[in-house]
């Protein structure tokens, strides 16, 4: 006997949590935290999502500490942040979705000037994102480090988060451990898979620990780092196989690319300079002339473009997985699920519209509106949005509810 294949819109187990059908909302900087402050914004971002007919959507980014925001206006998942993110889950519950919280540390895409402290590294290197030279953290350090993930994953528990996505992609903290070309440590962190996988390891057990069986706990996970001499399928595949053995995760979500040296592997399509140019002070929209292209090297957009790479770790792994990375289509998704994938995440086409779950539900649509123009990325300095749909909305005679926007990626 054959396994039933799973359909997109019945129940579907995560974990301890019954999700009301296998769409995910990927994590997407909101960009409407001010000083890391919880807005109604914010929350309305995540309602909306949660309305539109998502089973889990995904608060991005929530840093374990002060010095591992991506900048100023990042939210920290401290104490104080609590209250407000109660609000947030709550609404989402009410909509009958669940909330998910991205936590962790940016690493290397941390701003040090903006944050006005120091971020850490595996080993010593330059940042253009942090602004300057990073040190490679100590052993103590890390040790800290640890614990600003288990005091984050306790709260998060307690603002009601369903699910805790810890960020193990794009070359952040603990992404940066896997790479070849970043961590160059010759401690029990640094040199062999096992040892560059180690530390991230360790973050996984405390979280898991910390949160026993309360939530469900995913690991967004780099495939490849998409640079020459980063992370490749040849070392993620059995750095994968080991994080799964330990039994600490209920998922992993597979992604890829680098925030730090190739910030259009996970997004492809258009490149927005101009408009990255413009959102920027003018210093920094000078360097973006000089040196954009190569930090956003135009890669052609591709339905499901990490599908075939995905399919490497469907062969290997038991675990749920997580498809990620241009999903616009239902036939894509229900392509996925045949293919042995739990769930698909969607990222800028619930960002173009919010109800396109419910409507792919009620046969009103079977592909998304968005274009892969890629005009929503330099909007989250001012509050991520799709540009094309504001257009939309301010030209309307009807009156729409505002969508989550206003001050600030994951």
């Amino acid at each position: 006997m054959t396994k039933p294949r799973p359909t997109v819109f019945e129940p579907a187990r995560l974990g301890p949590l019954t999700l009301r059908n296998r769409i995910v909302k990927a994590a997407t900087f909101e960009g409407v935290m001010p000083r890391g402050a919880v807005t109604d914004k914010l929350i309305e971002f995540h309602a909306e999502v949660a309305r539109g007919g998502a089973a889990l959507t995904t608060v991005a980014y929530c840093s374990v500490s002060p010095s591992g925001r991506v900048h100023r206006d990042t939210l920290v998942l401290d104490r104080d942040a609590v209250p407000g993110l109660r609000r947030l889950t709550d609404a989402v519950h009410a909509e009958g979705a669940l909330a998910s919280a991205q936590i962790g540390h940016a690493g290397l895409v941390a701003n040090q000037i903006s944050n006005g402290m120091r971020t850490l590294a595996p080993s010593t290197r330059i940042s253009a994102p942090a602004m300057g030279l990073v040190h490679g953290a100590s052993l103590a350090q890390l040790d800290s480090v640890v614990r600003d993930y288990t005091n984050a994953a306790r709260n998060a528990v307690e603002a009601g988060f369903d699910a805790l996505e810890i960020h193990l992609g794009h070359n952040y903290l603990l992404s940066s451990f896997f790479s070849p070309n970043l961590n160059r440590r010759k401690d029990r962190y640094g040199g062999s898979i096992e040892r560059r996988t180690a530390f991230p390891r360790r973050v996984l057990e405390a979280v898991r620990e910390a949160v026993g069986d309360k939530v469900a706990v995913i690991a967004k996970f780099n495939m490849t780092d998409g640079v020459p001499q980063g992370l490749w399928l040849h070392e993620s595949v059995p750095m994968a196989k080991l994080i799964e053995a330990d039994g600490c995760i209920d998922a992993m979500q597979l992604t890829g690319g680098s925030s730090l040296l190739n910030g259009m592997y996970f997004f492809r399509g258009d490149v927005p300079m101009k408009e990255f140019q413009a959102s920027q002070p003018r210093v920094v929209g000078w360097g973006l002339k000089v040196y954009g292209p190569r930090i956003f090297p135009k890669l052609p957009f591709e339905e499901a473009f990490f599908l075939p790479m995905a399919r490497q770790f469907r062969s290997e792994l038991a675990l749920p997985l997580i498809l990620l990375g241009g999903i616009n289509r239902l036939d894509t998704i229900e392509r996925a699920l045949g293919e042995g994938f739990e769930f698909a995440a969607m990222g800028r086409a619930l960002l173009r519209d919010p109800d396109l779950v419910n409507k792919f539900a009620q046969h009103r649509a079977d592909e998304g509106l968005c274009i892969h123009c890629n005009k929503c990325m330099p909007t989250i300095y001012t509050g991520t949005r799709c540009v094309i749909r504001e257009s939309m909305r301010d030209h309307s005679h009807t009156d729409l509810p505002d969508p989550a926007i206003s001050p600030t990626v994951a």
